[in-house]
């Protein structure tokens, strides 16, 4: 049996990471235009990309091995929705980001408890039976509100800005990476506080690309924002794994 048979995650390269913070960045924009641009606040914007997740993860648990389409649509779908629950807790429920963030993490770290204890591992390498993706599946999700909560934290209470802000969260995602290649440190701690930190640094680009000039940001319109990423991600995603998936196929 080849090593990815059956799999249902891809492989963590360089590409994975470009492709997951497009997709990030894309939940921003795409979260903020539903909530803020087509003004139907938190709460019922959560509720529509809830039901987006529930479409998209469906389509994810009935493949049988990695599908690149599939699994990226639950991937964007995760950011959208952990955009908004994340403002939601931190604006409609006054918690803060301080406070929206803990919960958060107390949250996380319960979901990758149980999940260990009950699989073993907590690996994102190799996804290949229903339980383990359920359990996956709700660590990323809840990992991508985190990290919108986070990155909020960073660039407007700390006051860094939304450059600033993108500049140091990407300084901290790089030694991890550093941390991944050159200390024998567990790559399984080292992903998902990657793909957790990952998540800010979308939130800030997406806020840099919308925010007006007088914030920091480009100005550009949300929904302009949110295709141009989206069609990086189509692109990207066709350019790394469709491809090779056609070629599998034939």
């Amino acid at each position: 049996m080849s090593p990815h048979e059956g799999n249902k995650v891809p492989p963590i390269t360089l590409a994975f990471w470009v492709i997951k913070i497009g997709a990030t960045t894309l939940g921003e924009t795409g979260g903020d235009f539903l909530s803020m641009s087509l003004n139907l606040g938190y709460a019922a914007s959560t509720l529509i990309l809830v039901g987006c997740f529930a479409v998209t993860l469906a389509g994810q648990l009935a493949t049988r091995r990695y599908h690149p389409v599939a699994y990226w649509a639950v991937i964007v779908a995760t950011t959208m929705v952990g955009t908004t629950m994340s403002d939601y807790m931190d604006r409609t429920l006054h918690l803060g980001y301080i406070a929206g963030s803990a919960i958060l993490i107390a949250i996380l770290l319960l979901i990758l408890a149980v999940w260990r204890l009950t699989t073993g591992s907590v690996s994102a390498s190799r996804i290949a039976d229903r339980r383990s993706e359920a359990f996956y599946w709700t660590a990323i999700l809840f990992s991508n509100t985190l990290g919108t909560a986070f990155g909020d934290f960073v660039s407007t209470t700390e006051g860094l800005g939304f450059a600033a802000g993108a500049f140091l969260i990407g300084g901290g995602l790089g030694l991890l990476a550093a941390a991944y290649a050159f200390t024998p440190l567990s790559r399984t701690a080292l992903f998902w506080l990657a793909f957790i930190l990952s998540r800010p640094l979308g939130a800030t680009l997406g806020d840099l690309l919308t925010k007006p000039a007088s914030e920091g940001g480009f100005a550009m319109s949300r929904l302009g924002a949110s295709l141009v990423i989206a069609a990086f991600i189509v692109f990207a995603v066709w350019l790394v794994y469709g491809r090779r998936t056609a070629r599998i196929v034939r």
